[in-house]
């Protein structure tokens, strides 16, 4: 459990690392976003496939 906890731990740390750089997450074309008067939805459509995918992936590989 310790080892899963400072892994994802890292993982959040270099996202965000990622972001402060200018990676887009969150803002990508795809995404739904509905603004009208003061309600604003967002629906991260792409972003959550791509983070499911990439979390799909590590895992896959942490597993051999």
């Amino acid at each position: 459990m310790g080892k899963i906890l400072v892994l994802a731990g890292l993982l959040l740390v270099g996202l965000g690392g990622l972001m402060l750089l200018g990676l887009p997450l969150g803002r990508l074309p795809g995404d739904i976003v509905y603004r009208r008067g003061n309600v604003t939805v967002y629906v991260p459509v792409i972003t959550s496939i791509l983070v499911s995918g990439a979390l799909t992936l590590l895992m896959m590989l942490w597993r051999r």
